[in-house]
């Protein structure tokens, strides 16, 4: 089960041959007064040598063999066969300092859960489990989320900052040249940083996240120095980006998309998710359910909603025209008689899917329509065409 990684003694061989150097360049030298020969046979002399280096080789060797011994070291092979299947990003979102020290950690204590290398995803997780013999569990991807939409042109600075582009750099300067001062610096020290480019910068100076290449490593957030990367899981997709405490006043001379701690969104939320604290609104993660009510009433639009496209409503034909759905409907979009089958309008629909949820009998639809999103991409296509 154990494989043996030999670790010799290279201080005790080092003094060694050191040692005898020196006794045979003392015996070379003892007799050094003899008289001198008109010719000399130097085949003795040869052959005493090749003896010599062939003893000096044995004895080597038998140093060597019972270093290696003395200095073995018991590894399990399973750490190899981990580290194999791990993403070798080394980017420290397990916890560890590198692939090799969770490998040996996950290996070595059965409390250490084999799903930790998130870069490696679903089937890394699957591979080490295999390895370990741990069972695993699915984990929700996680990805970086900015939370910030303060871009040059919408944002205020304080100065102009002609330093290195690089916002450890920038900081430094005054913490930074932007009026905010917690807002996106703006100078990509993320989109550098990230192993797997899944960051890169808008012509506006604000990092845009490829969802599709995020593994939720990390790096970016440890780089930031503003703090305005938080990588969450894939679910929470309404969140305020914004992380601005400063007075509403302030921050909207600051910046035109920043929060300003009105309070609408906890107002509007059936879910209580958002509250206000100092001078900042946040969604609590576990109360909200995704709804997107919040969103269109944001007056600075410090709220983003990452959903490209949500579905309309749809009832089906199990209807019992219990009416609850016209009941929680936030924008009034069911409609129906008593105990008849009711209808939705997708005109006002915003696709919230609290009557989805609420429905007793499950006869409202509200999931992916792809027919509705190619329709949708089509006609924005469109209208950029046009407006080009």
């Amino acid at each position: 089960m154990f494989k043996v990684e030999k670790k010799h003694g290279l201080v005790l061989i080092f003094t060694l041959v050191l040692t005898l150097t020196l006794v045979g360049a003392v015996y070379a030298g003892v007799g050094g007064g003899v008289e001198g020969k008109e010719k000399v046979d130097i085949v003795p002399l040869i052959e005493w040598t090749l003896v010599f280096l062939a003893g000096l080789g044995t004895v080597f060797g038998i140093i060597l063999a019972l270093a290696a011994k003395k200095f073995a070291v018991q590894t399990d092979p399973r750490v190899e066969q981990v580290l194999d299947v791990l993403a070798h990003a080394h980017c420290g979102a397990c916890g560890y300092a590198g692939c090799e020290q969770y490998a040996e950690a996950v290996v070595k204590n059965p409390d250490i859960s084999p799903n930790l290398c998130i870069p490696a995803g679903a089937k890394g997780a699957e591979a080490v489990a295999r390895i370990t013999g741990k069972a695993t569990v699915a984990m929700e991807p996680q990805f970086a989320r900015i939370m910030c939409q303060g871009s040059w042109s919408k944002s205020v600075k304080r100065f102009k900052y002609e330093g290195v582009q690089d916002c450890r750099a920038a900081i430094l300067a005054g913490g930074g040249d932007k009026a905010c001062r917690y807002g996106c610096l703006g100078y990509g020290t993320c989109s550098r940083v990230c192993p797997f480019g899944a960051i890169t910068m808008s012509n506006d100076h604000l990092p845009v996240v490829d969802i599709t290449k995020c593994t939720g490593c990390r790096k970016c957030e440890a780089a930031c120095p503003t703090k305005v990367i938080e990588v969450l899981p894939a679910s929470r997709q309404v969140l305020v980006t914004c992380h601005s405490k400063d007075k509403g006043g302030d921050t909207r001379k600051n910046c035109q998309v920043g929060c300003i701690a009105c309070g609408i969104c906890a107002k509007v939320c059936p879910f209580d998710a958002p509250s206000v604290t100092n001078n900042l609104s946040r969604i609590d993660i576990n109360k909200c359910k995704v709804c997107g009510l919040c969103v269109p009433k944001c007056p600075t639009k410090a709220i983003t909603d990452f959903i490209p496209h949500r579905s309309k409503a749809f009832i089906m034909d199990n209807c019992i025209g219990c009416q609850i759905c016209s009941k929680v409907c936030p924008v009034n979009a069911p409609s129906g008689e008593l105990k008849k089958m009711h209808t939705i309008d997708k005109g006002k629909c915003i696709g919230c899917g609290i009557c989805t949820a609420k429905c007793p009998v499950q006869a409202i639809d509200g999931t992916f329509n792809a027919q509705e999103v190619f329709a949708a991409a089509a006609a924005k296509k469109t209208k950029k065409a046009e407006a080009a």
